[in-house]
This record gives structure tokens, sequence and C-alpha cells, in this order.
């Protein structure tokens, strides 16, 4: 495990942010948000991996990657977050701090996304707060793993 290595995975569509939905979901695209990780975790300390895949298959061999390689995870499941028990499966299965992050507030949106399954297996989740999100979850993330090492 690299101990100050973070991994962002981002599920399904999110490869259309920016374009998708820009009242719910801003007009911020992924390439951004993936820019402003790089440089918050540059400040961390912490060294990055970030992707997006829309199959869920590849986000769960994602996960066990970094379970093997990465201090702490940081997921964006998209809609797997209300209906993957096999990705709930595989965050449950590794030994780091994992923190589910969500672009919307699900509590705010329709009633089939008020639910988080993979929630279960996060240390904390954030959400509502948009592209901010993310660098707000590596922030806290640096802080569960220096919590974790003291």
């Amino acid at each position: 495990m690299a101990e100050d290595a973070a991994h962002i995975l981002n599920g399904p569509n999110l490869n259309l942010l920016g374009a998708r939905e820009p009242a719910i979901y801003g007009t911020t695209t992924l390439a951004e948000i993936e820019a402003a990780c790089r440089e918050k975790a540059e400040s961390l300390g912490l060294s990055l991996v970030f992707r997006q895949s829309n199959s869920e298959g590849e986000l769960i061999d994602w996960v066990q990657t970094a379970r093997a390689e990465a201090a702490g995870l940081i997921i964006n499941p998209g809609a797997y977050t209300h209906t993957s028990i096999a990705l709930l499966d595989a965050l449950s299965a590794v030994d780091i701090p994992v923190i589910e992050l969500h672009l919307s507030n699900i509590h705010a949106r329709e009633t089939f996304r008020r639910h988080s399954v993979t929630a279960a297996a996060a240390s904390g989740v954030i959400m509502g707060l948009g592209a901010a999100g993310y660098p707000l979850a590596l922030d806290a993330l640096k802080r569960i793993i220096n919590k974790g090492r003291a």
C-alpha cells in the first residue's frame, strides 16, 4: 500500500458532467474536477489516481486495486449507489478509509435515489456540494489517514 496515495473513483455517466443535467450536477466537467483534485492532493502531500467508468465490474476491480495500493478511497458511485450490492461488497472488503461522494443531495432527489446501498461501507459521506465536494473529500480523507497513523 502506498502510504500517501488516494484513489478517486467515479461511476456511470460522470464522464458527461458539464453537459448532463447542469441544473442538478453543475457545469463543471469531470476533467476540471480532476484538475482541482490533483492540485488539492498535491497540497496535501497525496499522490492521486483518478478514474471514471460506466462499468460496474471495472469499478469493482478498481476498488480491489485501491485495497492494495491506496491509503484511502473516495468514490462517487453514481447510480450504482442505489443498486449495487456487488460494489458494496467490494467496498466492505477494503481495509482503508472510504468516503462516498455525491454532487447532489440524494435525499432531496427522487424517492429511489434517497437510499445509498454503498454508504454502509463508507467512513463518511459528502453530498450536495457540487464539484466543491471533491476537494473537501480529499481534506477529510487526509485527516482520517493521519488519525489512523497516530
